[in-house]
């Protein structure tokens, strides 16, 4: 997809952020521009091509291995019984290599044998190990969603229970071959729900969703940036892009948002809110969930500042401002999450599907960003990039009456800024002397504490006699009053 930068701002057209096949789905940067359904053809295309080159190989090798074999043979006449022994040996563990390559390009190589999956299952795992509170309520949560179809309910939640299992076994798969699996999964099922169980397209899209929650669910901890993959190293990468492009102000993205409003600031917050959320949340549905909402709170902010209806080259150059301003923890692994493991129906076609193509998009502008984006001279930009500058402060006095409003405001937020980092240091200044304080005021007690005890010494006399008993007989004092004698009354 390619991204345009202008005077009047970022654009990007609608027609970019379709299938470039042409289906009419959303497209994808992560699919190379195209759809769920165009890139899973597009990759068994591309894999069975692979497999097809790689097994015509192995069999010219082998060929040319034979040939070489015969034609020394026929050159040298009867070789001795040993040098021939040694020869059949070599052959023979040729073949054996150029059969295991056959075997580990073809198809079926992700599949393994029933002898593997028999002693994988001995002793039989328990899906419901260790699992979380979450987890538990997940399960309840997904059974008795499941009552309510009856028969249709007890087939959905057989096939879910043998997928989980056989999905424990292919953990050692690639992460691409488990997307894979669980994209077949959800094709599976759905198709199998309107064919079979008949059952209506909206109950099917409702079904779905129950089922994406309920496995990935189970299954987060072990497909969510996962150590075989580099998401680790592209989260590392992004989240330093994204400091480093922390000069970049509303006016150079051309975004129409004015934070002077309540209203409109409250919005900006609660879009960062949500997409900086969307790490906590477990399922691909409701990650996508979030950066709706977040869309949905740009979309009304962008309304209240124009008072009209935004456009969509008003929500991309918003949307970039607000990842920049955010900057949301892991976010090519949530992107690329939701890419592998999402329901492609919600990513093809809906506002959810929308709403993550432009995120997509609005990633791969700010990894991309350069001085013509922002409208700035390569010196400028290089100098802001490396932190030598920060973009210059004009003084209000040189403000003609026509300035931007928008200009006007970067120089009050820079004041602003300005103000509390002045307010910052008295802080630290204060809070430094405030500990000194502390120490020398510990230190003078613990002084004068040792300084009494010194002069004070404490001395435990002997005792001088030892304490009568209370009920024992007092020679030597007369002047305690006798014993109480028991009285009796006549009732």
């Amino acid at each position: 997809m390619s991204l345009k930068s202008e005077r009047r701002g970022i654009h990007v057209d609608q027609s970019e952020l379709l299938c470039k096949k042409g289906c009419g789905y959303y497209g994808n940067p992560a699919w190379q521009g195209f759809c769920s359904k165009c890139w899973r053809e597009e990759y068994h295309r591309a894999r069975q091509k692979q497999i097809q080159e790689d097994w015509e190989l192995a069999e010219r090798l082998q060929r040319e291995e034979e040939e070489a074999f015969a034609s020394s043979q026929s050159s040298q006449g009867a070789p001795s019984l040993t040098f021939s022994k040694f020869e059949e040996k070599k052959t023979n563990e040729k073949t054996r290599k150029v059969t295991t390559v056959k075997k580990f390009f073809s198809a079926s190589s992700r599949v393994g044998s029933k002898k593997e999956i028999q002693e994988a299952k001995a002793p039989s795992p328990s899906i419901n190990r260790q699992t979380s509170i979450e987890t538990d309520r997940v399960s309840k949560e997904f059974i008795e969603f499941l009552k309510t179809f009856h028969k249709t309910g007890q087939e959905i939640y057989k096939q879910t229970k043998v997928f989980l299992e056989g999905m424990h076994y292919k953990r050692d798969l690639s992460i691409e071959e488990q997307s894979e699996c669980t994209q077949d999964f959800y094709q599976n099922v759905a198709e199998r729900m309107q064919t079979r169980g008949k059952v209506p397209p909206e109950r099917v899209e409702k079904i779905m969703d129950q089922i994406e929650k309920y496995i990935m669910t189970r299954l987060y901890k072990h497909v969510f940036c996962p150590e075989t993959t580099d998401d680790e190293k592209k989260d590392l990468a992004i989240q330093k892009r994204i400091r480093a492009l922390h000069w970049v102000t509303p006016q150079m993205l051309c975004v129409p948002v004015n934070e002077e409003i309540p209203e409109v600031s409250d919005m900006v917050v609660k879009a960062i809110t949500d997409i900086i959320e969307m790490d906590s949340k477990r399922v691909p549905r409701d990650k996508l969930a979030c950066i709706t909402r977040c869309s949905k709170h740009i979309f009304n902010a962008i309304k209240v500042t124009k008072r009209e209806p935004a456009s969509a080259d008003d929500f991309l150059p918003t949307l970039i401002y607000i990842v920049l301003k955010g900057n949301p923890p892991r976010l090519q692994s949530n992107i690329q999450y939701i890419t592998r493991f999402c329901n492609p129906s919600r990513l093809m076609t809906g506002e959810d599907g929308y709403y993550f193509t432009n995120l997509c998009c609005a990633v791969a502008f700010i990894e991309k960003l350069d001085a013509q984006s922002l409208n700035l001279s390569q010196e400028d930009f290089d100098r802001y990039m490396s932190g030598q500058t920060s973009p210059r402060k004009q003084e209000p006095e040189g403000w003609s009456p026509d300035a931007c409003l928008g200009v006007k405001q970067m120089y009050k937020n820079l004041d602003l800024l300005s103000q509390l980092n002045e307010r910052q240091e008295r802080i630290m200044n204060e809070a430094k002397k405030l500990e000194k304080d502390l120490i020398d005021w510990t230190d003078g007690i613990a002084k004068e504490v040792q300084d009494i005890v010194e002069k004070y010494p404490l001395e435990i006399k002997p005792q001088s006699q030892p304490l009568a008993a209370i009920d024992s007989e007092n020679v030597e004092n007369d002047k305690l009053p006798p014993p109480l004698q028991p009285q009796v009354y006549a009732g």
